[in-house]
């Protein structure tokens, strides 16, 4: 049977989702320009970025199965 290291598991999750958020970034910071030099509301992106900031944390206390739902649920990586 195969057993998975929970403190492993984690690291890599939140690796993935390191990973997986730089181009997330890239696409909220150019949303967030465009708002600026348009002059509307810029609020969704501020707590976008703040949402992808946390990401990683939000891991923490997650079991291996709650962990791969969470990445799949986000995009992370394919079913």
């Amino acid at each position: 049977m195969l057993k998975i290291n929970p403190e492993k598991a984690l690291v890599i999750t939140q690796e993935r989702i390191r990973a997986w958020r730089e181009e997330e970034f890239k696409k909220n910071d150019i949303n967030l320009q465009n708002a600026l030099v348009d002059g509307t509301d810029t609020t969704q992106f501020v707590e976008r970025r703040n949402w992808l900031r946390d990401l990683p944390q939000m891991c923490e206390g997650k079991t291996v199965e709650e962990l791969k739902a969470f990445i799949l649920e986000l995009g992370v990586v394919g079913g």
